[in-house]
């Protein structure tokens, strides 16, 4: 089954903040043609719209990595609900990973980066 990564982040007003990311995960969706950015709000392109052009590049499944720390109100209620719609309007296997901020392998470069400013 052909799978999609999407980079999942809030999304901001001031593209700055957007073009952070964008630099961010510039090497990653370079190395992985399946791998993309999206955000959630204010910022494009949105997660529908990344979904979409998934879908017509033939991508049948779909995990949404999010950019954040944490589980909070938008993980709990707001992209899950975003989730659904998107699966109803195009037909995909979309699942929703833990925040990365939340991810064992995360943790780890995070010590990593600590014990490295030491």
């Amino acid at each position: 089954m052909k799978t999609k990564i999407i980079l999942l982040a809030h999304g901001s007003s001031n593209t700055s903040w957007s073009d952070a990311f964008f630099d961010m995960t510039k090497p990653l969706r370079e190395q992985f043609d399946q791998a993309d950015l999206a955000f959630m709000e204010l910022s494009e392109p949105s997660l529908q719209d990344v979904c979409a052009h998934a879908a017509s590049e033939g991508y049948e499944q779909i995990q949404v990595l999010p950019l954040f720390f944490a589980t909070g109100r938008h993980l709990k209620k707001d992209v899950p609900n975003m989730i659904k719609e998107i699966k109803n309007d195009l037909s995909l296997d979309i699942k929703l990973l833990p925040a990365i901020g939340e991810l064992p392998e995360f943790r780890d470069a995070l010590m990593a980066i600590v014990q490295s400013k030491l």
